[in-house]
């Protein structure tokens, strides 16, 4: 962690501008002077007036999709919402977007002709016409919502990225060991029997094809023979030693390490998904080396009834993948395209949902997700957010966090 992070998020928090989500409202009268407007109506919604005339905004999402609910009063008493003989309200969001509500009567109050969306957060417009008079208002009522300089962005190390399609990879996480393949394990033998008088390598030299191993006396000729490397390779097992008596059973093994197996234990829920082909990216435990490759084999028998053997082969001229080493495989058992799709590490949560931090230009606000599948390092969007949008990918805990500070309410 870098030094300077803990002023980096001080000097954040005090500068980061929000406009909470209590309605500050501007009436326009007709002398042309602006009065700020704070009445609260008696339903809880934001109350404006102007002369006798007045109408309350309230958003009812008790058990159903957000919608306006408007209530009008007059002489402070409630007018029947059939005799409003106009009604038009428009919300204006970041990024230019417009939400253009028409309302219909209903019991007491006149309901929007659609959903309002989230975030709550927007610029909005009120236009009535009641008994031939019309009426004008504007307010903002923002939440979600936080400024940040260009100075403080950069010392905030903010990234942002664009929404648009991705390739989700899943994956299944499978345990196993390395081991020597088979077919790269050679063994020395003795060509005559007779006695080891003396041994040339040890376990874990190097060696090359043809190289000497091992000097035997040959019992039956009293004569002395060299026994040389079929192969070229690592000395893994020396199962003589000078003295001992050359026989049927091998003097020496010798293994080519330069490719590697994993065999990788999966269970029945596993095995369904895998299939030969597949790439796998195996990770020693500690985190320090990966290596790619494929599955090569998977056994059509299980062990103890329920766990089945995956292999696959990967390279190893580094020597860093030794045998009987723990590992672990992430198999991509399938992939799929996706229109729009961010990266999870973008996700917070406001609100009890998930969202994102919109970005326009020096203004940051929440967009709620509605979410499909992950694959764990990208998220699908199925609503919420537009293609193209920039949303914060790193430290977006901060505006989070700027915007609680502030008091993240959701009065209407």
């Amino acid at each position: 962690m870098k030094s300077h992070y803990l002023l980096t998020v001080l000097a954040l928090a005090s500068s980061l501008e929000f406009n909470p989500a209590v309605m500050a409202a501007t009436d326009h009268g007709h002398d042309g002077n602006e009065m700020a407007i704070e009445k609260e109506g008696p339903h809880g919604g934001k109350l404006l007036e102007e002369g006798k005339f007045a109408i309350e905004i309230t958003i009812f999402e008790s058990g159903i999709p957000p919608e306006m609910r408007l209530y009008v009063y007059h002489n402070n008493q409630p007018v029947s919402p059939e005799k409003i003989d106009d009604l038009v309200v428009t919300l204006s969001r970041l990024g230019g977007d417009q939400d253009r509500l028409q309302f219909e009567p209903e019991k007491d109050y006149l309901v929007s002709d659609q959903v309002v969306t989230e975030p709550h957060s927007f610029g909005v417009e009120v236009i009535a016409e009641f008994e031939g008079k019309e009426f004008h208002w504007h307010f903002e009522s923002h939440e979600g919502r936080a400024e940040i300089s260009d100075r403080l962005l950069k010392l905030a190390e903010i990234k942002t990225d664009k929404a648009g399609p991705q390739t989700l990879r899943f994956i299944d996480t499978l345990f196993g060991v390395i081991e020597i393949p088979q077919n790269q394990r050679s063994y020395v033998y003795a060509s005559y029997q007779g006695m080891v008088e003396k041994v040339s390598v040890n376990i874990g030299d190097k060696v090359k094809e043809g190289q000497i191993i091992a000097t035997i006396m040959n019992t039956k000729t009293l004569q002395r023979y060299t026994v040389k490397s079929p192969a070229s390779g690592e000395v893994t097992q020396r199962m003589v030693n000078p003295g001992a008596r050359a026989d049927d059973n091998a003097l020496i093994e010798i293994a080519d390490l330069s490719k590697v197996w994993v065999e990788m234990s999966a269970f029945p829920e596993s095995i369904e998904k895998l299939q030969v082909g597949q790439p796998v990216t195996i990770k020693d435990l500690h985190q320090h080396e990966m290596a790619k490759g494929k599955i090569s084999y998977i056994s059509p028998m299980m062990t103890g009834g329920h766990i089945a053997r995956a292999r696959a082969l990967i390279d190893n001229k580094e020597s860093h993948w030794r045998p009987g080493m723990h590992v672990k495989g992430e198999v991509e058992v399938g992939t799929r395209e996706v229109p729009l799709a961010v990266k999870s590490s973008a996700l917070q949560s406001f609100r009890e949902m998930p969202v994102v931090f919109a970005r326009y230009d020096n203004t940051f606000e929440v967009r709620m997700l509605e979410m499909g599948e992950t694959d764990g390092e990208y998220i699908e969007v199925l609503g919420g957010l537009k293609p193209d949008t920039e949303y914060v990918t790193e430290n977006s805990f901060l505006l989070k966090a700027d915007v609680l500070k502030d008091g993240a309410s959701h009065d209407h």
